[in-house]
């Protein structure tokens, strides 16, 4: 049987309560939203913490508290954020950004290739001597890294880093389509994109709000995974909010079984990936 990864990603730096009352925000919330995305189909879950007022942060007692509260739930495979707590205010030093992993030694962890103008109004910076500390910290501590590539150029980027021995095959890239400053979410640049990885590479693609339906099919149809949740689409729909990352899970999950397919479990996903 076919078998896809679905990736829940649960929260992300942006958004609030105020834009959708599901949005998970505690490490209590994010541990039973989690919970309810496995039970939906999701094999691995993308985390970013927030703190006592809901702005973003790197806290290691926050990762460590919600990895925690999730591994009692179950075995999904968790994969932290190391974008740091970026805003309009700036960013974590590339330090910060760094310790959960030192510390908490993760299945997965976010690899963002390039620096971009992240929706218009900020930078969000990943200089090349973070992006190599970071790779070498992931081989150090035995953190896979998902590839987040928001541009095509970061691709090659990706590239580079591989031929310098900073990232190791084999690899798995995650392509976020449709964030204002980088590639539009069409299904011509997922088409092309996918097409110049290196031999031997997963991926999985996410496409942001209007995109989110047509990249997830076209996703599949290329023989991709999936990524869904309230980080990219605070809405089910147009017009209508969702009500949790469980209902944007069980509907990829139902589109991947549609299409003849099935959800992989964490178990199996492990394998496609070459986890440990």
């Amino acid at each position: 049987m076919d078998k896809r990864i679905i990736s829940a990603a649960l929260t992300g730096n942006w958004g609030d309560k105020s834009k959708n009352p599901a949005l998970p925000m505690t490490p209590e919330e994010i541990a039973d939203s989690a919970y309810e995305a496995y039970q939906a189909g999701a094999a691995m879950v993308h985390i970013h913490m927030r703190d006592e007022e809901g702005h973003p942060t790197m806290r290691v007692d926050l990762f460590e508290k919600t990895i925690r509260l999730i591994q009692e739930k179950c075995d999904v495979i968790i994969n932290m954020t190391s974008s740091g707590g970026h805003s309009l205010d700036g960013m974590a030093p590339d330090e910060t950004r760094m310790l959960p992993f030192k510390k908490l030694k993760p299945e997965m962890g976010s690899y963002d290739c390039g620096t971009m103008n992240w929706l218009h109004q900020t930078i969000f910076e990943n200089n090349p001597q973070f992006l190599e500390n970071l790779g070498h910290l992931y081989q150090d501590v035995g953190t896979k890294p998902e590839i987040e590539i928001f541009d095509i150029g970061m691709l090659d980027t990706a590239k580079y880093y591989i031929k310098k021995g900073v990232l190791k095959p084999p690899c798995h890239f995650q392509f976020i389509m449709g964030a204002p400053g980088g590639m539009a979410g069409t299904v011509s640049n997922l088409a092309y994109i996918q097409s110049q990885l290196p031999e031997g590479s997963t991926w999985s693609a996410s496409g942001l709000s209007k995109n989110h339906i047509p990249i997830m099919l076209a996703a599949l149809a290329l023989g991709g995974h999936v990524r869904v949740g309230l980080e990219d689409n605070l809405y089910y729909a147009h017009g209508i909010l969702a009500d949790s990352n469980a209902q944007l899970v069980a509907r990829a999950a139902d589109v991947i079984r549609s299409a003849g397919m099935e959800p992989a479990t964490p178990e199996e996903a492990r394998e496609i990936l070459s986890l440990k």
